[in-house]
């Protein structure tokens, strides 16, 4: 039961931090997308003090034998750049680009109850689940 609220809170912190700092609006990223045009730069330093806080949270953290609530971390060991790693991270890039959306502020907006939220919320889990009947992995 800790583990689970502690993954709450964390959820809770994450998801506030996006509605804080703009990233749940859709026109304020495409705004930061667009440098040729209207350029804000302000998701700028919320991707820089995200990049500082897991730079010197990571150097904490990981001299601990274990996490509070695992047996051990699950951190990333792979280091090659396949196909599969650039292929999806072009797709993502381009739907972030197209709708100003990326999957954690798209969960958090869909409390706004706007439609266009919705669909791609929808479309983003179809997507996903279309992968796992592809994949089989």
């Amino acid at each position: 039961m800790k583990a689970v609220l502690s993954a709450l809170a964390a959820g809770l912190v994450f998801g506030l931090g996006l509605i804080v700092s703009g990233m749940v609006n859709p026109a304020k990223v495409l705004n930061f997308l667009d440098i040729a045009g209207q350029w804000d730069p302000s998701l700028a330093f919320v991707m820089a003090g995200a990049a500082g806080t897991v730079f010197i949270g990571y150097r904490f953290v990981l001299k601990r034998p274990a996490p509070f609530f695992a047996d051990r971390f699950n951190v990333p060991t792979a280091t090659k750049l396949d196909a599969r790693l650039i292929g999806g991270a072009a797709m993502f890039g381009v739907g972030w680009g197209l709708v100003g959306f990326c999957p954690g502020p798209a969960l958090t907006a869909l409390g706004t109850g706007a439609m266009p939220v919705l669909v791609f919320a929808v479309a983003m889990l179809a997507g996903m689940a279309g992968w796992r009947w592809l994949v089989r992995d």
